[in-house]
């Protein structure tokens, strides 16, 4: 299955975020037009996007990158598959992927968080090599302007 760095913000793509978004995370705002511009324009991220046989978009991950002073580091982030399309090792190919390009842009490892009931994920983020660490995760919510 391909799968594709998003250098141009479509119909398509907004189309695709519309479906997927809500099967990720119900209730959370949609990016819009410009909000995937700066997604996908940001020297950070990087957004991959897998593609079933006719072209559809079926997934996507979002990979940052970024440097501080004690070294170059990488998160994976809104990993989603559509319901219609798990269980095809489309979620394993997005995260492979971005594992691989984390690595050449000279990150030392990889992270991401998953809520427990994502079960599956969970799974599929072991099965590729992901371990789990004992850490604290901090929040601090800002309000929404």
């Amino acid at each position: 299955m391909p799968i594709d760095v998003v250098k141009n913000v479509t119909d398509e793509l907004l189309e695709a975020m519309q479906r997927l978004m809500p099967q990720l995370n119900p209730g959370h705002p949609i990016p819009d037009r410009q909000a995937l511009e700066r997604i996908v324009h940001s020297e950070a991220s990087t957004l991959l996007v897998s593609r079933d046989e006719s072209g559809r978009i079926t997934g996507m991950l979002t990979l940052v990158v970024f440097h501080t002073p004690s070294g170059t580091h990488a998160w994976i982030e809104d990993v989603v598959v559509d319901s219609v399309s798990r269980g095809q090792g489309i979620g394993e190919a997005l995260t492979r992927k971005a594992i691989e390009m984390a690595q050449a842009l000279g990150a030392d490892s990889v992270n991401l968080t998953s809520r427990p009931a994502r079960e599956a994920a969970n799974r599929l983020y072991q099965r590729v090599g992901f371990q789990l660490r004992q850490t604290n995760v901090y929040r601090y919510s800002l309000p929404r302007k």
